[in-house]
């Protein structure tokens, strides 16, 4: 189950990130983080550009709301969505729900 906080700043959830994929997509989850899929590769920031991006269309939030709060330059990152709610977040995102 993602593990979802909502903050003063917005809401945050855990993504651990693989590049160079063949398409963008979330292909499940890891522990407590979203396994996100990117075909972008990890090098002058392309991944973090096309994570803030793919979250940005996803969720229908302008891309100034959506921000990489830790995890730069690693795997392992914390998204971070202004002006949303957790409940919100779940609920754009169907966590919660049956996937394949």
């Amino acid at each position: 189950m993602t593990a979802i906080h909502d903050t003063a700043a917005g809401v945050t959830f855990a993504v651990r990130v693989h590049p160079r994929a063949r398409q963008n997509a979330i292909t499940g989850e890891i522990g407590e983080a979203l396994k996100l899929s990117l075909t972008a590769p990890p090098v002058d920031d392309k991944a973090n550009h096309a994570c803030i991006e793919f979250f940005a269309n996803l969720l229908k939030v302008p891309r100034s709301s959506v921000t990489i709060a830790s995890g730069l330059t690693s795997r392992n990152k914390v998204v971070r969505v202004a002006g949303l709610s957790g409940n919100e977040l779940k609920q754009r995102l169907k966590i919660g729900s049956s996937r394949k």
